[in-house]
C-alpha cells in the first residue's frame, strides 16, 4: 500500500500554487497534528506500507519539534516495509541542516525539493523565498548527510526567454541530481497569477523549452519516463508510479484523495471540518468503465505506456477493442508494440490531447 500525508502549512503563499494551504500559525499546527494521527488510526488497516509521500504546503515549515512528534507517530503505525520509499516535499529556505539530520534519522529517504527557478528574478516573481545559492546549499547539505535520492520541480515558460531555460537545465546537470520534474507554468483562477489575469507565454516557445529539456535531459543518461518527469536509472519515483498504474492509495490529510475498492474518497478543504474530525468530504464508487478510463489518463501519461498483458488480466478486455484506441493507432498518435500501448514520441508534447479522448 502506498500513503500520501498532506501538510498545508506554508510560510508564504506562491503565486502560482492551486493546492490547499494557510499561512504557517503555530497555533494551529499542532491541533492539525493531532487530528491527522487520529484520521490516521481511524482508517488505516495495517497494510505493509511500500511508500510514503509528505506533501503540502510545505511540510518542512514545521519546526523541529513538530517535526518529531510527526514522524514519531507515523513511524509508530504504519508498517514499513523494507525497502520503503520515503519522500518528503521541502522548499529550499525550510531545510536547515539540523532539519536534514531529523529526516534521515526517521528514515526518510527521498527529497523533493521545490526549486522551480534558479533565475533569482523569477523566484520573485513566483514569490519563492530563496535564491540559486540557496539552492546549492541545500543540496550541497543533503549529499554531505548522505541523501542520495534527491528530486528537484522546476517550472518553465514564465518568461518568452528559452536562454533562462537553458542556464537552469545547465546548473541542474552540474548540481548532479538524479531526478527531476518539469512542468509548464499552469495559470490556475484562484491563484495570484490567476486573480492578476497573467497570460501564458508564446505556445511555440513553450514547446520548444519542452524539447529543448527532454532533449538535453536525454544525453545526459536522465530517462524520460513521464510527461514532466526524468531520472537517472533506478531513481524513478515509485510513488508516482503507483498514482500512474491506477493503483491504491491512503491519502491522509487537509484535501488528500484515497483510491481503495474502486471509491475515490476526497478529504475536506476547510480547516475547521477536518479539525472538527469531519475528515471526508465525498466517496464515490467508480465502476469498471470508470476506472478503465482512469487507467487510459494515468497510464499514458508515461512513456511506455500501459501494458496490455495486465489490462487484460485486470479488465478482461482487449484493449484493442476500447474505442478510440484503434483509431489513434490508425492516425498514428499511439503504438502498440511489445505488449505496450503507448503514444508515439512525436506526439508525446501533445498528449493531453489523446488522453482527452479516454475521458
Amino acid at each position: 500500500m502506498y500513503i500520501y500525508i498532506h501538510l498545508p502549512f506554508c510560510t508564504s503563499i506562491c503565486s502560482y500554487c492551486d493546492f490547499p494551504k494557510l499561512l504557517y500559525d503555530k497555533k494551529y499546527t499542532y491541533r492539525y497534528l493531532d487530528t491527522l494521527k487520529e484520521e490516521i488510526l481511524s482508517r488505516y488497516k495495517g497494510e505493509e506500507i511500500k511508500s510514503i509521500y509528505i506533501g503540502g504546503g510545505t511540510p518542512t515549515s514545521l519546526d523541529l519539534e513538530e517535526l518529531k512528534y510527526l514522524f514519531s507517530f507515523i513511524s509508530s503505525i504504519f508498517n514499513y516495509s523494507s525497502d520503503i520509499e520515503f519522500t518528503i516535499e521541502s522548499n529550499v529556505e525550510s531545510l536547515s541542516r539540523d532539519k536534514i539530520k531529523l529526516l534521515k534519522s526517521y528514515g526518510v529517504n527521498r527529497v523533493s525539493l521545490g526549486v522551480q527557478s534558479l533565475n533569482n528574478n523569477t523566484l520573485k516573481e513566483l514569490n519563492r523565498k530563496h535564491t540559486k545559492g540557496d539552492v546549492f546549499r541545500v543540496i550541497k547539505e543533503l549529499k554531505e548527510e548522505a541523501f542520495k535520492n534527491i528530486s528537484i520541480d522546476y517550472i518553465y515558460g514564465v518568461h518568452n526567454n528559452i536562454e533562462e531555460v537553458k542556464d537552469d537545465i545547465s546548473t541542474f546537470l552540474e548540481l548532479d541530481i538524479p531526478h527531476i520534474s518539469c512542468y509548464s507554468l499552469i495559470i490556475e483562477d484562484n491563484t495570484i497569477f490567476g486573480i492578476n489575469n497573467r497570460k501564458y507565454i508564446d505556445e511555440d516557445i513553450e514547446e520548444a523549452m519542452y524539447k529543448y529539456i527532454k532533449n538535453t535531459l536525454e544525453d545526459n543518461n536522465y530517462k524520460h519516463y513521464e510527461i514532466s518527469n526524468y531520472a537517472k536509472d533506478g531513481y524513478e519515483s515509485k510513488h508516482n508510479l503507483n498514482y500512474w498504474n491506477n493503483n491504491e492509495y491512503y491519502g491522509f490529510g487537509l484535501g488528500a484523495v484515497s483510491y481503495l475498492n474502486n471509491n475515490r474518497i476526497t478529504n475536506t478543504k476547510n480547516l475547521t471540518k477536518y479539525l472538527d474530525k469531519n475528515y471526508i468530504d465525498s466517496t464515490c464508487y467508480e465502476d469498471i468503465n470508470i476506472d478503465i478510463s482512469n487507467t487510459f489518463m494515468l497510464g499514458l501519461r508515461k512513456v511506455l505506456g500501459i501494458d496490455i498483458i495486465e489490462f487484460k488480466n485486470k479488465y478482461n478486455k482487449d484493449i484493442i477493442d476500447i474505442e478510440p484506441v484503434k483509431r489513434l493507432i490508425n492516425e498514428g498518435k499511439l503504438i502498440l508494440d511489445n505488449n505496450r500501448l503507448f503514444i508515439h514520441p512525436d506526439y508525446f508534447y501533445l498528449s493531453n490531447e489523446i488522453i482527452i479522448e479516454f475521458i
